[in-house]
C-alpha cells in the first residue's frame, strides 16, 4: 500500500480532532499562565469545599466547620451540616466561575468562586458560616457584632475541631 502525503485540510482535521478531544478531557477548565479557571454546574462536598465537573475545589480565604462539627454551649446545632446547606444554596443560585492558581494537601484547586456577581466565600463569612483567613475580615467583623451563625455562641475554631477529630 503506498501512503500519500498529507494535504492540508488532512493537518486541519487532524488538529481539529485533537483540540476536540484535549477539551473534552479537560471538561472546561481552562489553564492560563498558572491560573486554573473552571466553571459550571456545581455541588458542594461540605462547608467550604465544592465540586465543578468532578474538579475539586477549596474555597480560598475561608474556613468553615467541618460535615460533622457542632457548635454551641448548652444547646447545640449541626454548624458544619449548616455551612454545607449554605454552600450548595450559593451554588444553586446558577453556575460557578472559579478561577485558583494553587493545590492543597489533597489536590484540590485553592481557588476564588462566584456565582454570577456573588463571591461564595465571602457570603458564608458574611453569614457567620465561615471564617475568614485574612481576606474577608470585614465580612467576619460584621458577622460577629451581628452575632450571626457561628458568633451567636461558642464554637471551636475548623482548625482545632479538625486537630482534634484527625481522619
Amino acid at each position: 500500500m503506498r501512503l500519500r502525503p498529507l494535504s492540508t485540510a488532512d493537518l486541519v482535521l487532524a488538529f481539529a480532532l485533537l483540540a476536540g478531544l484535549f477539551l473534552l478531557a479537560g471538561g472546561l477548565s481552562e489553564h492560563v499562565s498558572g491560573r486554573t479557571e473552571v466553571l459550571g454546574p456545581a455541588f458542594a462536598v461540605d462547608g467550604d469545599t465544592l465540586d465543578v465537573r468532578g474538579t475539586r475545589i477549596r474555597l480560598a480565604g475561608i474556613d468553615a466547620p467541618e460535615r460533622h462539627q457542632t457548635c454551641g454551649g448548652a444547646t447545640t446545632w449541626p454548624c458544619g451540616e449548616a455551612a454545607q446547606t449554605a454552600l450548595q444554596t450559593a451554588l444553586a443560585a446558577g453556575v460557578a466561575h472559579c478561577e485558583g492558581r494553587a493545590r492543597d494537601v489533597y489536590h484540590r484547586l485553592v481557588a476564588s468562586c462566584r456565582v454570577g456577581e456573588v463571591d461564595i466565600a465571602e457570603s458564608l463569612v458574611r453569614a457567620g458560616l465561615a471564617l475568614s483567613t485574612g481576606r474577608y475580615s470585614a465580612s467576619e467583623l460584621e458577622a460577629r457584632v451581628t452575632r450571626r451563625g457561628l458568633w451567636s455562641g461558642p464554637f471551636v475554631r475548623p482548625s482545632d475541631w479538625r486537630a482534634e477529630h484527625p481522619r
